[in-house]
């Protein structure tokens, strides 16, 4: 395994942090799949991260109608 620096947005960095460590996710391992997901022959899905997508969509969500203004951006 090797360490890579990536450039990326720092909202985008911070809301995907809190996204992976709201649902108990590594960061690194989305990033890794998406990237295999991209080059493999065939890329489809593989079946650990749609059981996991799954479990995620699953889970207990509260309504905001607004965004911005519940979290005040």
């Amino acid at each position: 395994m090797t360490l890579k620096t990536f450039n990326v947005q720092e909202k985008v960095y911070s809301k995907f942090s809190n996204f992976c460590k709201g649902h108990g996710v590594s960061m690194s391992k989305q990033v890794e799949m998406f990237m295999e997901s991209m080059v493999e022959e065939e890329p489809e899905a593989k079946k650990e991260y749609l059981q996991k997508l799954e479990r995620i969509r699953k889970g207990k969500f509260m309504r905001v109608d607004n965004f911005a203004d519940r979290y005040e951006l």
